[in-house]
């Protein structure tokens, strides 16, 4: 079983990697300078902004992996607090009430990073 976490780990990685990378990909923009010089005069004046889309990109992007990373956190959290509830019954109140906090410390970092999404959408 550590095999197959140091695999998903390894994958996670790398798809971390890839999307950090490709981000300004999106960014990239195709159109000459001159048109691009008159639309954004344009978009000064209307209040409009083009980077929008690479912020909701970016921003899915960090969401979607913290919110499966938390995932993972959590299935390894649950199965752990079952081994250990399945070797030691008698401490099984004391392994839940650890799972819940470990759990809640997880769902929190998920949270923030939610918070930091949409702070990234709307304010920036």
């Amino acid at each position: 079983m550590k095999n197959f976490t140091k695999k998903l780990l390894a994958i996670l990685a790398f798809i971390f990697i890839i999307t950090a990378l490709a981000v300004p990909a999106f960014a990239a923009d195709a159109k000459t300078e001159t048109t691009a010089v008159s639309e954004t005069a344009e978009q000064e004046e209307s209040g409009e902004s083009g980077g929008n889309s690479v912020k909701v990109i970016g921003a899915a992007a960090v969401l979607g992996l913290v919110a499966a990373v938390g995932a993972v956190g959590m299935a390894v959290a649950i199965k752990g607090a079952s081994d250990g509830m399945a070797r030691q019954p008698e401490a099984s109140g004391n392994i839940r009430t650890a799972m819940m906090l470990g759990l809640v410390f997880i769902e929190t970092a998920i949270i923030y990073a939610l918070i930091v999404s949409i702070l990234i959408i709307f304010v920036l």
